[in-house]
């Protein structure tokens, strides 16, 4: 939080803002606030710290303080914010863990009361009634006596007191009370920062460095700087100048300073609408909503209104507005001042405007509307909120006076050229016209032939682009339409009126805040008083994730002598290196020397190359690093490597491609039955196929790796971000050419992996060993978002084409799959997941023929790994397309054909003859049903599309089944150690990693449960591969599972020891026994282990076992669509999720919300885009967009099956961080019958493919209508600019 004292208001104003984005030379005179400093666990906590933590809203932790800071800066600014506020608050921040629904039910604890009751039970009223609120819970189990439904208390949270907050400091509001006029100049190793003291030193400057940026927010230069390696030796930072800060309202409109930031604007804006008639506050209005989807908080406060218009980005939301209605820009330099229109003259290139070198933006005059004069906005974007617009818009018309006859028309676009772009001729020959039915279909034309696009133009999407300039003027033409009906008091001024079933076409999706009902089954035992197994015990580190005390990999403090490492990777995907020339690298300042394969001691071969050695085969292969000081000049320095190709070919990144060239590592098969004779059987046969596409893991914290070489006996500590310490310690070692024992891997926990932090974690900790192993220093290398999305890969894309037989009943006999994963440039693990796809294709159905084929592509991209779910969430959206395929076929609603084929009874059998028990796959699926009061919906989304044309809903449920542990035996076992000491105080290690998804919180609530003392007694040291040997991954689901147990056998080894002495001292304490033993001489240190269940497939017999059990589960979503942008609006979720015994409700609901809205990100938006060449464009949160807040069902309830028994896990619990992964794939069906609702107004009810992610683009272009028929297809011999791979 940002804190300045604003001199005219006598004011102290408080702002959050993006701390990358905010040099320190921006704050003279400012008070910064950190998350340490509102409060720690060595002091006090604050309330906000408290909240967060007590109601689960931290997982990894790792975005914690950010969502600490952005609540503590809204209360230190409204202590009794709303909930629209709050929704504001938070739209900024980011979580790939909770789902966001825990943390707004932390923070909704500060609001005011909402316009909905924020009811913890089914059995309190709402006061929005039955209708709206159906079957939240109404005829939930909670009603059973065994079922509870609090995650925490709010009786007992540390009220909110604004008297103890922090004070600002008197020194710097005497300093700004003080401040005499005089520049301040910043001077750094190459550049020099200018604070020029009044408008007239200013202009002096820019006339002396007319190449000079005005820096003002940095949401443009700083990303330049940082992404494009943009270098400018002079920055002008205009804070003091207060002309460029000045807001003025006039008799014909408002003029604001360009200096004034995007959210100080907002608020003005806002207060302008709430107190001017609206006639006047058109533009105004069509401004702020735009304002209010613009970045987040942090950006807008940053963020300047001067710096967006000369930018002259192309995707501007506001420019478009600003242009259509008329705006005046005043301009300045040491010469004089002049005015010009913002119009289609101003910019005259990509980021170029009509600025002259040596002048600036001084102000921007927004002038008041007019009755007659309407002017709106539009625009369309990956997510709703902190995203650039894929397509915008700002329209301005006028008419005559009590006339529908324009008089004039202006019509501005982004997104859809090098600049803003004005429909010249377009709002040229309307102009005259009447505002009838007669001009909708002419305007399109029209705009058509103003808006064009090449086939291979930057940002790709043609089609949809053009497509949403039409669809965004209908939208004006019915709003419009609308208006003059209301100001010409006609209900026909046009001799028609607007049908009902059109309206909906004009009215903008709302954002509200997620909320929910969560379902667990109470505890009935006689457990000792705080024994917390079945509890919802607050995450371990929950507090210390909250205050910012966690310590992560990179907040180990630097040592002397330590070097950074940056990673100097491929920039071709497929050719030979002919050469490294390192030379002017090395000549820069604080380097220290270059890593290539020459310095590797040992093996350069893990299961791949650790770093290449003479052929490239992707863009992002590692070639070699370079040490050096810090981390800007090793970036430097490794930017400054270059290196000579020579292409190879065949250059292979598709599917499709290595499908051409028979490119495969494997191919598997797995059958059962006799296909061919059934599908002579069958009454039916159809064929079909769907993409589902790669995604990032995009955890929180990257690959973070610190090497700290002995000086003695070639000893190795290694501090990484990995997922299995024992890979990362055999690598190590292997690549030193040293024994295993040498090597010391520690890890205290992880903000986020999700699979990701397994092979390429352990390499980049085995380059960075080599380099510590040759310069004999500490070496630390923490990847940037960008490299580490270019380097690291993901969730493999795959293709899969089937065939089904059915009977007429929608009986599914048989089923033919193909299926091709893209596994990259390296084998990884793409086999297990090839292995896991093909044996979970069956679902949750029983299918009595099948023939299963997999195929592994070797393509030229980063090899894609392992990640959350393991190839199941590809499994299950390709057999629900063949499900929904079957059932449109024949006339049967989804969930009738899904419900018929389901699994059933005690020995369900697999495809690979896995006996399994499927009866809670039912009862998922049926409490499921009633839960969502599916049937009731269904009638209510059915009745919702027959009145709306261009606004359809859809509803489906999904029934869920995801194997749980490894396929691999070798991987089932896991140790544990645990030391007691004198006082009585336990230290327990095991071989599992804390990577957000509460395994040392369970482990901790397992010992305590063993041992019957205070989990306070209990600490839980790091992992580390010299207190626990041979670890294996912690992944799977399966970490609680195989460590808890180990940790078991551990506690019970040392009670039996300690129970000669509790049985003569029966009335005695912990200590007492403790004491005891200690005085007899007996060990109070013991190991525990535990050899889990062996299992594998025989791949060449198709039979075998894949996993030691199933979660069961089930999911019903409800969206709705806008058909003429593709948007879609995720109305309410439910999930059923068979958690056996819970051992901690509240991580285990965590653990479900988070893997759904990460599945939602999979199946919905989270879209991974190629060049042709091979370059992954999305590095990074500009371009790839994972869920916000905006995103998550209005409504989501969780509920764990009652009565759920596990005999194969710990005290009957089942690890389910995974499974709920699959219950995205309900949304991506619930869009699809929404789709083809739309496209049963043109008569088109037959099959048709929607790919995931069910992207905007996607949507659109499947709601065929008049509009994309107007815009012609790209032709095919074009290279486009991104390709599907």
């Amino acid at each position: 939080m940002i804190s300045k004292y604003n001199t005219q208001e006598k004011k102290i104003l408080h702002f959050s803002v993006n701390a990358c984005l905010t040099p320190v030379c921006m704050l003279h005179g400012a008070a910064v606030t950190t998350v340490e400093g509102i409060g720690s666990t060595r002091t006090s906590i604050h309330p906000v710290q408290e909240r967060i933590a007590k109601a689960h809203g931290s997982q990894c932790g790792f975005c914690t303080p950010g969502m600490v800071m952005s609540m503590y800066t809204l209360l230190r600014n409204n202590p009794a914010p709303s909930t629209a506020q709050l929704q504001q608050c938070l739209a900024g921040n980011l979580c790939r863990c909770t789902g966001y629904r825990p943390i707004v039910d932390a923070f909704r604890t500060f609001c005011t009361a909402s316009t909905c009751c924020q009811r913890r039970g089914p059995e309190e009223s709402c006061h929005r009634g039955k209708a709206e609120q159906d079957g939240i819970m109404a005829e939930s189990k909670d009603s059973d006596q065994d079922m509870c439904s609090q995650l925490f208390k709010t009786d007992d949270l540390l009220p909110l007191d604004e008297t103890q907050e922090l004070i600002f400091p008197p020194e710097l509001m005497l300093m700004e009370e003080r401040r005499e006029e005089r520049t301040l100049v910043f001077r750094g190793e190459r550049m020099m920062w200018i604070i020029p003291a009044n408008l007239e030193e200013l202009l002096e400057l820019k006339s002396q460095y007319p190449k000079a940026p005005l820096l003002v927010g940095n949401t443009n230069i700083g990303p330049n700087m940082k992404f494009k390696g943009a270098f400018y030796p002079v920055i002008i930072h205009p804070a003091n100048v207060s002309e460029l800060h000045s807001v003025q309202f006039t008799e014909e409109g408002l003029r604001l300073g360009a200096a004034c930031s995007l959210g100080h604007v907002k608020n003005i804006l806002e207060k302008a609408t709430a107190e001017i008639t609206s006639e006047k506050t058109e533009i105004f209005r069509a401004l702020v909503g735009q304002l209010c989807v613009l970045g987040g908080e942090q950006i807008r406060n940053m963020a300047s209104l001067g710096g967006n218009i000369v930018s002259g980005a192309p995707t501007s939301d506001l420019n478009p507005i600003l242009a259509a209605s008329k705006c005046v820009l005043e301009l300045a330099s040491k010469g004089g001042r002049r005015e010009i229109h913002l119009d289609e003259n101003f910019f005259v290139g990509f980021a170029k405007t009509s600025l002259r070198p040596e002048e600036l933006l001084l102000s921007v005059f927004i002038p008041y509307s007019r009755k007659w004069q309407f002017v709106l906005a539009f625009r369309q974007a990956p997510r709703r909120q902190n995203a650039f617009s894929t397509v915008n818009a700002g329209m301005q018309v006028v008419f005559k006076d009590e006339t529908n006859v324009i008089t004039d028309l202006r019509m501005f676009f982004g997104g859809v050229g090098p600049t803003t772009v004005f429909a010249k001729r377009c709002s040229k020959e309307l102009t005259n016209r009447s505002w009838d039915e007669n001009l909708l279909r002419q305007t399109c034309e029209l705009l058509l032939d103003d808006i064009s696009l090449p086939d291979s133009a930057p940002g790709g999407s043609v089609q949809f682009r053009r497509t949403l300039t039409i669809s965004f003027f209908y939208k004006f033409y019915l709003q419009v339409w609308q208006r003059l009906q209301q100001l010409l008091g006609k209900e026909d001024p046009f001799g028609a009126n607007i049908p009902e079933r059109l309206c909906s076409a004009t009215i903008p999706f709302s954002i509200e805040l997620p909320r929910g009902f969560q379902s667990f089954q109470k505890v009935f035992s006689d457990q000792f008083s705080g024994d917390g197994v079945g509890q919802p015990v607050m995450h371990l580190s929950a507090i210390k994730h909250a205050t910012g005390e966690a310590v992560y990999c990179d907040d180990i403090p630097r040592q002397d002598g330590e070097l950074v490492l940056a990673l100097v990777t491929s920039t071709q995907a497929h050719a030979k290196i002919v050469s490294i020339d390192a030379s002017k690298a090395l000549q820069l300042p604080g380097v220290f020397d270059i890593i290539t394969t020459q310095d590797i001691p040992g093996k350069n071969i893990g299961m791949d190359e650790i770093l290449c050695e003479s052929e490239v085969t992707c863009v992002g292969h590692i070639i070699c690093g370079i040490v050096a000081d810090n981390q800007r000049h090793a970036k430097m320095a490794a930017a400054a490597v270059k290196i000579s190709y020579e292409d190879l070919e065949p250059l292979i990144l598709t599917l499709e491609d290595a499908i051409q060239h028979k490119s495969f590592y494997a191919h598997f098969k797995l059958g059962n039955g006799n296909v061919d004779a059934a599908f002579e059987k069958a009454d039916q046969q159809v064929e079909g196929q769907i993409h589902i596409g790669g995604q990032e893991h995009f955890y929180m914290e990257t690959h973070s790796i610190l090497v700290v070489p002995k000086n003695e006996d070639r000893e190795v500590e290694v501090v990484c971000s990995t997922q299995d310490p024992n890979f990362t310690q055999s690598l190590v070692a292997e690549t030193l050419g040293i024994p295993y024992n040498r090597v010391t891997v520690r890890v205290k926990r992880i903000g986020g992996s999700f699979g990701g932090k397994v092979r390429k974690a352990s390499r980049i900790a085995a380059i960075a060993a080599v380099a510590a192993h040759k310069t004999g220093r500490s070496v630390r290398c923490i990847l940037e978002r960008g490299e580490d999305m270019l380097i690291s890969g993901g969730r493999h894309p795959t293709l899969g084409r089937y065939k089904v037989g059915y009977m007429s009943d929608g009986r599914i006999i048989a089923v033919e799959v193909s299926c091709y994963t893209n596994g990259g440039n390296e084998l990884d693990y793409s086999l297990t997941v090839m292995q896991q796809i093909l044996s979970m294709l069956d679902s949750g159905y029983h299918i009595p023929h099948v023939c299963l084929n997999g195929f592994v592509c070797k393509t030229n991209l980063p090899s894609n790994t392992a990640f959350r779910a393991f190839g199941q969430p590809q499994a299950i959206a390709i057999t629900e397309s063949w499900i929904t395929d079957v059932a449109t076929k024949c006339g049967l609603s989804a969930e009738k054909v899904r419900e018929m084929n389901l699994y059933r009874g005690e020995e369900a059998c697999t495809p690979y003859k896995q006996i399994f028990d499927s009866r809670n796959q039912l009862n998922c699926w049926n409490e499921c049903l009633q839960m969502a009061s599916y049937h009731n919906r269904k009638i209510s989304v059915e009745e919702f599309n027959k009145l709306n044309c261009w606004k359809k809903r859809g509803i489906s449920i999904v029934p869920l089944r995801k194997s749980v542990g490894f396929s691999e035996s070798i991987f089932n076992q896991a140790g544990a150690l645990l030391h007691v000491y004198e006082d009585g105080s336990v230290l327990l290690t095991h071989g599992g990693i804390e990577l957000g998804q509460g395994l040392h919180t369970k482990i901790l609530q397992i010992a305590s449960h063993e041992l019957k003392i205070p989990r306070s007694a209990i600490h839980l040291s790091e992992t580390s591969t010299e207190k626990v040997p041979n670890t294996t991954p912690t992944a799977a689901s399966f970490g609680t599972d195989l460590n808890g147990m180990a940790v078991k056998d551990a506690c019970q080894s040392l009670l039996q020891r300690l129970q000669p002495f509790m049985d003569e001292n029966p009335k005695g304490t912990w200590n007492d026994w403790v004491k005891e033993a200690l005085n007899n001489k007996v060990s109070l240190s013991t190991t525990g282990f535990f050899k889990g269940e062996d299992v594998s497939i025989d791949w060449e017999k198709g039979e075998g076992t894949i996993a030691s059990y199933f979660v069961f589960g089930a999911a019903c979503s409800e969206v709705e669509i806008d058909c003429l942008t593709g948007d879609h609006k995720n109305i309410r979720t439910d999930i059923v999720i068979d958690a056996g015994q819970s051992i901690n409700p509240a991580v285990d609901i965590g653990q479900i919300e988070g893997a759904f809205t990460q599945g939602l990100g999979l199946f919905t938006m989270e879209e991974l885009k190629y060049s042709p060449k091979g370059v992954l464009y999305t590095r990074g949160p500009t371009q790839y967009k994972i869920p916000a807040v905006c995103d998550i069902p209005e409504q989501l309830n969780v509920s764990l099956l009652p009565r759920s028994q596990n005999p194969k896990a710990i005290y009957s619990s089942k690890g389910i961080s995974e499974a709920a992964v699959l219950a995205g794939c309900s949304v991506l069906y619930a869009i699809k019958d929404a789709i083809a609702a739309a496209r049963e107004e043109i008569g088109l009810t037959g099959n048709f493919t929607l790919n995931s992610p069910s992207t905007p683009e996607r949507i659109r272009m499947a709601c065929i209508d008049q509009f994309t028929e107007m815009v012609p297809d790209c032709v095919p011999e074009s290279i486009p600019w991104a390709i599907v791979v």
